[in-house]
């Protein structure tokens, strides 16, 4: 072994002990704090020693360097001293905080940047929200092992039930075990026990119980002791303001939220972009779709910085639950045709569902769709005409310090790989990923694309509208600062105007 080899090997070997020391701080900080550790978004919470190695390579697409990890580990050592109440912390943005303040004082620097929450003990503001799952399909699973991973305490948004129509005998069976294993998203973190007894469902200490009803309106949740509840409506079966509110009849629910883009009056809700007009008499809402997550931050910052005067919306989407995998009658064009063995060409909603987040680009979006044979992960290109003049450099720079610095940084994610594909992209929390390196500019024209988990990173937009209708949001630090906030400000007033007054 050369000596080459022998200090990489020693590196390593020290990168792995600091990494076993991390993982019982950040347990500490979650189970006594509640208190959710991430880098640049990726969540730390249960993580492996490896896993745990690979975010702080991670933080190399995002920061040019590998965020080291004899950094965070005196981070999270001072944290836990701190007595910290409820929060999401991003380690990598403390330390960069940290760095750039030029102090060399750790704990009174942590002191004064979370000001808010030190000496607060696991204090959490945040009351506990009943949540029922309305349909167990694919949205369905993805948002409760969400909300199982966030359980922490028991504060903020509890999932207690699930409803499903019955499917046989061995249905409660076969639904764990749906829970359980993923082709795509690959197994869940923990522990799922089933009780026939009871017909709950138990995963890692989360207890669901599992109701056979297909009658939104009949259900009596208040016998299981479930009150005031969230019912997240999965099916897509309802759409409007009068077929969804069939679930406000039953006893026990409060509010219901869809996750497919509503119709009529129901308000379409993008978070990042319009949650702030949720009301509370606004008893049912939409979280939108996928397609119109990913591409509306991207078009929101993109109009306030360059100005659009019109664009085409180009999703290549994988093919979803309600293609057929064979030939045969659908009552929709060409979606009848094998999904696994064709390009299929349908419409979309998004470009015109943008508007209902943005209203600004009411009328300048047009949109088409590809259905492609993979089961995950999609792609939007947007063929836009701006105002004002840009070069790929300088669009590319300004998305990316949106991705790490914006209020739009859990929305909007940046990478200029030359090897990514779409299957790089699966689990991504971001509701869309920009590749830089694809980037085409020509003065006013520009032509982005935007990967997008179009399963899990749209359930982590669900969710963050949950918080948002149940009023339990994380306090979130670091916040912006002012010389980020001065540094991301355009020529544009539009955007200068959207970024929040520096804490």
């Amino acid at each position: 072994m050369t000596l080459n080899s022998d200090i990489a090997l020693d590196t390593w070997i020290q990168r792995e002990t600091m990494a076993e020391k991390m993982i019982p701080l950040i347990g500490r900080l979650y189970r006594e704090n509640n208190v959710v550790t991430s880098i640049h978004g990726r969540s730390l919470i249960n993580q492996s020693v490896i896993s745990l190695l690979k975010a702080h390579r991670f933080a190399r697409q995002i920061d040019d360097v590998e965020l080291p990890v004899q950094e965070t580990l005196p981070l999270l050592e001072s944290l836990v001293t701190l007595q910290l109440g409820a929060a999401s912390l991003d380690l990598a943005r403390l330390n960069a905080h940290f760095k750039a303040s030029g102090g060399s004082d750790l704990e009174a620097f942590l002191r004064t940047e979370l000001a808010d929450i030190v000496d607060r003990y696991g204090a959490d503001e945040r009351t506990s929200t009943d949540v029922v799952l309305y349909g167990f399909g694919r949205i369905g699973r993805l948002l409760a092992r969400i909300l199982i991973e966030h359980a922490g305490g028991g504060q903020g948004l509890r999932l207690r039930a699930i409803v499903v129509r019955k499917g046989g005998d061995t249905d409660l069976d076969k639904r764990a075990s749906l829970l359980r294993r993923d082709s795509v998203h690959g197994p869940f973190i923990g522990t799922i026990t089933v009780d026939h007894d009871t017909n709950t469902i138990l995963a890692n200490g989360t207890n669901i119980q599992v109701i056979y009803s297909d009658n939104p309106a009949t259900i009596d949740y208040t016998a299981y002791g479930i009150h005031d509840a969230l019912v997240v409506d999965n099916t897509g079966r309802w759409r409007d303001e009068e077929g969804l509110s069939q679930h406000l009849q039953s006893k026990g629910v409060a509010r219901v939220l869809l996750t497919a883009p509503g119709k009529g009056t129901v308000k379409n809700i993008v978070h990042g972009i319009n949650h702030a007009t949720i009301l509370a008499d606004d008893l049912i809402v939409s979280a939108a779709s996928c397609t119109t997550n990913a591409i509306t931050p991207v078009l929101k910052v993109l109009n306030d910085k360059f100005g659009i005067v019109h664009g085409h919306v180009e999703t290549v989407h994988s093919f979803t639950n309600d293609q057929n995998l064979t030939d045969n009658f659908h009552k929709g064009n060409r979606r009848g045709r094998s999904a696994a063995l064709n390009m299929v060409l349908t419409e979309t909603g998004a470009a015109k569902a943008v508007a209902k987040a943005l209203p600004e680009l009411e009328g300048k979006l047009t949109g088409n769709s590809i259905r492609v044979p993979t089961p995950n992960v999609s792609m939007a290109i947007l063929n836009l005409t701006l105002e004002n003049g840009t070069t790929k450099d300088e669009v590319n720079t300004f998305l990316r310090d949106m991705s790490l610095n914006s209020e739009l940084r859990k929305q909007i994610d940046y990478i200029d790989s030359p090897e990514v594909v779409s299957t790089d992209f699966v689990g991504s929390r971001r509701a869309g990923i920009v590749d830089g390196l694809a980037t085409i500019s020509t003065d006013k024209n520009l032509v982005l694309y935007v990967w997008y988990d179009n399963e899990f990173g749209y359930s982590c937009q669900v969710v963050r509208v949950m918080e948002e209708i149940a009023g339990v949001q994380p306090k979130t630090f670091p916040a912006l600062t002012e010389a980020e906030a001065t540094a991301l400000a355009p020529a544009s007033p539009r955007l200068a105007d959207a970024l929040p007054a520096a804490r």
